[in-house]
């Protein structure tokens, strides 16, 4: 167990890697529970030719399919990142959930196109789930790569208070633009606001992941050609990498969430994990 200082305060670069990497996180957070918070006036304007009880069981089957494939997106894109490095991955990542959120702002009803609507809607969702399961561990990885020894809990706690976070805002978005335009505007075209704008939150979260630099951990990985070539079989089919044992040194780290534990280490990662 190493020595932990409890007097040791965080540096401006640690703060940096925080900040920017719960920002980015927030901002999914928000695209993806747009949804949610309107999904019954989704119903009427995608799922128009069928009854009220109808369309808002669509409307919501359409919500839970960002859930649905999420844990393909932490495999997607957590060996996509072991490949091309953590700040790239991020940048597709909040590229994918932000250009999908924006184009269901704009997308045309079921009125106007028809079937196409619902279909095109669907596929954004699924997209938006895949981009929110890359981002969710990968910003998890990012942080506790950048830890220090003994407080990989404490930094990657504030990951973990993203998807609150995200949902407020939303809220907040919603309520803003409802009040300003009124309930029958807000209820004709309104709705597509909150949406529209989180192309701003696009362009903030682009400009702050810019600004970071690769994870260390990645960089003395990819240098010493440690990093695995097989990352689902080991992940999944070697439990010796329960021990904590990490192939490529002390400096590697892991990161996903699941309901109720956290491990830092996204599925399909390089790098090991302990529990």
């Amino acid at each position: 167990m190493p020595h932990v200082d409890p007097n040791r305060r965080m540096t401006g670069d640690e703060k940096k890697v925080i900040l920017a990497s719960s920002l980015g996180t927030v901002f999914e957070w928000y695209d993806f529970y747009l949804y949610g918070s309107l999904a019954a006036i989704i119903g009427t304007k995608f799922f128009s030719q069928f009854p009220e009880g109808t369309r808002n069981i669509f409307a919501l089957l359409a919500f839970a399919s960002g859930f649905l494939v999420r844990p393909f997106g932490a495999l997607v894109f957590g060996r996509l990142g072991d490949l091309v490095g953590r700040k790239y991955t991020f940048l597709i990542t909040i590229l994918i959930m932000g250009s999908s959120t924006f184009i269901v702002g704009i997308l045309p009803t079921s009125d106007q196109i028809g079937v196409v609507a619902p279909i095109v809607l669907i596929g954004l969702r699924l997209l938006q789930g895949l981009a929110l399961g890359g981002e969710y561990g990968g910003a998890a990885t990012y942080v506790a790569e950048h830890a220090p020894a003994g407080r990989r809990g404490f930094y990657t706690s504030w990951i973990q208070t993203t998807a609150t976070m995200g949902l407020f805002m939303s809220l907040m978005v919603i309520l803003f633009t409802q009040s300003a335009l009124g309930p029958k505007d807000f209820a004709d075209w309104g709705w597509r606001v909150p949406f529209i704008v989180s192309v701003l939150l696009l362009a903030v979260s682009v400009w702050i992941r810019m600004q970071l630099a690769e994870s260390p951990a990645f960089l003395k990985m990819k240098a010493e050609g440690t990093h695995s070539k097989a990352p689902l079989s080991e992940a999944f089919g070697q439990w010796k990498s329960a021990s904590g044992k990490t192939p490529s040194g002390p400096s590697s780290r892991c990161s996903a969430w699941s309901p109720g534990r956290v491990w830092f280490g996204t599925p399909g990662s390089s790098t090991r994990c302990s529990s």
